[in-house]
Formats: structure tokens, C-alpha cells, sequence
């Protein structure tokens, strides 16, 4: 088991006002000046020949008015050669027919969840993030609207879950970790989640929580 350093309770939650999707729409229209945090996992990046890949940060819209959003993310099954187990975001390497970011990051959606286009509207992307396998991931932001059916690719996904937005939105359950590792030190963030349904927690971890930390960064700005 990993120690945790340090939780950042001191720092706010974003707004629940702020996490609907006229707010969220408006963020992308008109972006604060920010930085993020977390850009670079230095413990294994290697520019040279890294792969360009997308990821889609699925906003379900869910609730009676659609005033209660969550984030759709995946169970990795334990068979992928990279990442495998891990939780992530639905996404993937680009391919040389996607238009661009947001193609790759909605063409491996419907690939891996049957996530169709037709209901996804791209809200715009976060900055890039580097992984140790060295992967450039683009974050792409959309707002996925009720009514398409889960069809989950069993090659690629063992598991489908949502998490409320406010839960991850909320620094209060972010945990800094860190561990000396050769010359230098490992620092990475986590967000278990527990799921109030089933009781299943599940650890998100690494690159998915460090884009999750970088979306609190832009919408808090």
C-alpha cells in the first residue's frame, strides 16, 4: 500500500452551479487563464517516439433536469498491452483517418463502449498529458446526452462505471501520493470512489486522475 502524503481539504470544491451544462458550455466559450497541474510523469517519459492518443471525458448528463452530472469511465481488462486493469477514460492511439483529437477520442468511445457521436457534444480539450509509456494524450470534454445503449467491447473493457462530477470536482477526495523511486521521487494523485449501489470501490489512479486534477484546476480558475 501506497502512503498517502497529504489530502487537499483546504481547497474549494467547484460549485454544483458550475458543473451543470450551461456553465460548463460557457467555461469552453470563454476559457479562464489557468495552468496545469499535472502535465508530465517524469518517473518514465521518453519524447522520443512517443504515440499520440485521445482520450473523451464523458459528462453524462443525468438527473431529473439534468442537474446531477457524472463522468463515465472504464475498467481495463487485464489482458490490454498497456495499462491494463487500470481505470481510464474511454479513448486511445489516433489513427491516421481521425480528423483529429476529438475524432480519436469519439471514434475509440463507440469502438469501446458503443458510444455513439450523435450524442456526444465536444465541449473542447484540456492541455496535453505526457505518461511514462509515453503516450501525448488530449484530453477531449464532452457532454454525452441520455439515451444510447452500453455496448462494451470485451476485448478492451471489463468494466463500465459513472462517478458524480462533485465527487471528483471536490479536492477533499483527491490523495497525493508519493514514493522514492531510483534518483527521484513518484508523485501521483488517487480518487477512490465507492459506490453507494453496489459497495465496490474503485481506485482511480495516475493518468486519469491526474486529467481529472487538471479539469478541477480549469473549472476552479
Amino acid at each position: 500500500m501506497i502512503p498517502v502524503v497529504g489530502v487537499d481539504t483546504h481547497l474549494p470544491a467547484v460549485a454544483h452551479e458550475s458543473l451543470l451544462a450551461p456553465a460548463l458550455r460557457q467555461r469552453f466559450v470563454n476559457p479562464p487563464s489557468w495552468t496545469p497541474e499535472v502535465v508530465l510523469e517524469k518517473r518514465y517519459s521518453n519524447r522520443s517516439g512517443a504515440t499520440n492518443a485521445s482520450v473523451l471525458i464523458p459528462i453524462m448528463l443525468r438527473g431529473p433536469r439534468q442537474d446531477r452530472p457524472t463522468v463515465l469511465l472504464t475498467h481495463r481488462t487485464a489482458r490490454m498491452s498497456t495499462h491494463s486493469g487500470q481505470i481510464a477514460f474511454p479513448g486511445g492511439k489516433a489513427d491516421p483517418e481521425d480528423a483529429d483529437a476529438s475524432g480519436t477520442a469519439l471514434r475509440e468511445a463507440h469502438e469501446e463502449v458503443g458510444l455513439a457521436p450523435e450524442y456526444v457534444q465536444v465541449l473542447g480539450q484540456l492541455p496535453i498529458y505526457i505518461t511514462g509509456s509515453s503516450f501525448v494524450i488530449t484530453p477531449v470534454v464532452a457532454l454525452v446526452r441520455p439515451g444510447f445503449t452500453l455496448a462494451i467491447n470485451p476485448i478492451e473493457v471489463a468494466d463500465v462505471f459513472e462517478v458524480p462530477l462533485e465527487f471528483l470536482m471536490n479536492p477533499s477526495n483527491h490523495r497525493r501520493h508519493e514514493v522514492p523511486w531510483q534518483d527521484t521521487t513518484r508523485q501521483w494523485y488517487s480518487m477512490p470512489y465507492r459506490d453507494p449501489e453496489s459497495g465496490k470501490e474503485h481506485f482511480i489512479w495516475g493518468a486519469t486522475a491526474g486529467m481529472l486534477r487538471n479539469f478541477y484546476r480549469f473549472l476552479s480558475a
